[in-house]
């Protein structure tokens, strides 16, 4: 017998529909944000990320859910807020989902969202006494820069600035590893490398270099002053001239024959050092 306190898992609402072919026009502007060839799109899969969607404030033009996770009680209660800021809800068969679904196993559920405001004007208008910004410049794993943002909001970071040659914060699988942090810290995208450094100087943010050959170690810098930590690509790092325009490096000590860190985990061990001595947690 049915509890009267149990959810009513046939979900109804007003805006729900029932879509059956493969070619509707929703699911096609699904895959097209999922392909990243929208740009005024952000594919969200997944009843979590779903979640930290709703929860950060992203105005959500779609859901499209399946049968099978309308029968689940937390999916439920999340269809049933959400229903209230979307008009365009919509049941799929499991089937039919995994047409849409980035991953190999559909995870039940997907959320096409408006990305955030573009982060220069929100890290600007945050007026932030003592800044810690995160610089990523050339990036190009999306699971990276997830990792990356994650870690920065964790840490207290009050903002991301991703250079021209980085890999979309915005992807998928950057948000499945940023974990909802890509919706609440500002990003700004697509910057030019001298143009993120002519800004930070301009608004008094000293930069510092993520650097194996750097003389200075992590814990030696002063990281309570407004700071921007640049880090660069996996294999090679930031080159000397980029070190050179940054003016401070900054390097991990590490014992053994390690010549370096994964970048996510150097960003880490970087970021809480500077949470360390802000005392920010």
């Amino acid at each position: 017998m049915k509890r009267s306190d149990e959810p009513n898992l046939k979900l109804e609402t007003r805006n729900s529909k029932l879509i059956t072919s493969r070619d509707n026009s929703l699911l096609r502007l699904a895959r097209a944000a999922r392909e990243g060839k929208t740009n005024d799109l952000i594919f969200v899969e997944g009843l979590r990320l779903c979640e930290e969607a709703l929860r950060s404030g992203l105005h959500i033009e779609a859901v499209i859910y399946s049968e099978e996770i309308a029968e689940k009680e937390r999916a439920v209660r999340f269809l049933e807020a959400v229903t209230s800021v979307c008009d365009r809800l919509t049941q799929v068969s499991e089937k039919l989902l995994a047409t849409v679904s980035y991953t190999k196993t559909p995870q039940g559920i997907i959320t096409l969202a408006r990305p955030p405001e573009s982060g220069k004007t929100r890290l600007e208008a945050r007026g932030d006494r003592e800044p810690l910004i995160v610089i990523m410049h050339g990036i190009n794993n999306p699971v990276n820069v997830g990792a990356i943002m994650r870690s920065a909001e964790a840490a207290g970071a009050t903002g991301v600035i991703t250079i021209t040659n980085t890999a979309e914060p915005f992807s998928p699988k950057a948000l499945r590893g940023a974990m909802g942090s890509a919706f609440r810290l500002p990003i700004w995208k697509d910057a030019g490398y001298a143009d993120a450094l002519t800004w930070c100087a301009k608004h008094g943010i000293k930069t510092v270099a993520a650097d194996v050959k750097a003389t200075s170690l992590h814990t030696d810098i002063d990281w309570k002053m407004p700071r921007a930590l640049i880090l660069g690509p996996e294999s090679s790092g930031l080159s000397p001239e980029e070190v050179a325009a940054v003016g401070e490096g900054v390097r991990v000590g590490m014992h053994g024959s390690v010549e370096s860190l994964n970048v996510g985990a150097a960003a880490a061990i970087l970021l809480y050092e500077a949470a360390r001595q802000r005392t920010r947690y």
